[in-house]
């Protein structure tokens, strides 16, 4: 990878624009009423691709904010990654056909692997499995059960499955501005061929200067979401590195 894309993140739940911590529904603080005016704020500050999760839709299994999402789709002109009780094809195919450039399968693709293989078959490039861990093990249903299955066992059993990038949060660490557990998820990349995200944590410029590493090339791009609301994370000055590690390897 040439740079890592970084990922505003958008997390809805009740058509609010929220962030949780460490994935616990009765810990969200509101940051926005109007999800796509905060979506329209990150792009004019020059993010290039955007990061949204249905909460709602993640415990119910089913879209519950698609209001809030068709409002940011039809504000935007930059790519939205979209994950959050995406359960069938039928509202894969959807959100696709409204506008999203990819779907991210969370739940399903340990609930059922053969809808993500078909969905990576019939929507190549375009459908993303979202790996939240906590202590190394997978969480399902919006975080709320634990199973025995790895991260990484869960990741390589989508090896040859045409998934585009894997998204790895780790719960313990997202909403409380600890830092990215940039350990587990090199490993992560570094036993997968699929391009991993890193989420949950990033906190800082220090936390994006890190990424900017040769030690991180192999990662494809990282989410920020509380760092940005509350200010620790200044959007113009992480953008303007990324760009400078940009320019500095395609001038190599």
């Amino acid at each position: 990878m040439a740079t890592v894309i970084l990922f505003p993140a958008i997390d809805l739940k009740e058509g609010q624009c929220v962030r949780l911590a460490q994935g616990d529904m009765d810990r969200a603080t509101v940051f926005n009423d109007d999800p796509a005016e905060q979506a329209r704020a990150f792009e004019r500050v020059g993010f290039e691709y955007l990061h949204v999760v249905d909460l709602d839709g993640a415990f119910a299994g089913a879209p519950r904010n698609a209001e809030a999402v068709e409002a940011i789709l039809a504000t935007l002109t930059i790519p939205v990654q979209l994950g959050g009780g995406i359960r069938d094809m039928r509202t894969l195919s959807r959100w696709l056909d409204k506008g999203v450039a990819r779907v991210i399968i969370g739940t399903a693709a340990v609930k059922d692997p053969s809808f993500v293989r078909e969905a990576a078959r019939v929507h190549p490039g375009r459908v993303a499995v979202g790996i939240d861990a906590k202590d190394g093990f997978v969480a399902v249903d919006g975080w709320a059960r634990a199973t025995r299955m790895s991260a990484l066992d869960l990741g390589k059993s989508f090896e040859d499955a045409g998934v585009s990038a894997i998204i790895y949060t780790d719960i313990s660490r997202d909403g409380i501005l600890t830092g990215l557990n940039i350990e587990a998820t090199l490993a992560l990349a570094d036993a997968l061929t699929i391009p991993v995200v890193a989420s949950g944590g990033l906190a800082s410029l220090a936390d994006v200067e890190r990424l900017l590493q040769p030690g991180c090339r192999k990662l494809a791009g990282a989410i920020t979401g509380r760092a940005l609301y509350d200010g620790r994370l200044d959007p113009a000055q992480a953008l303007a590195m990324i760009r400078r590690a940009r320019a500095a390897t395609e001038d190599a």
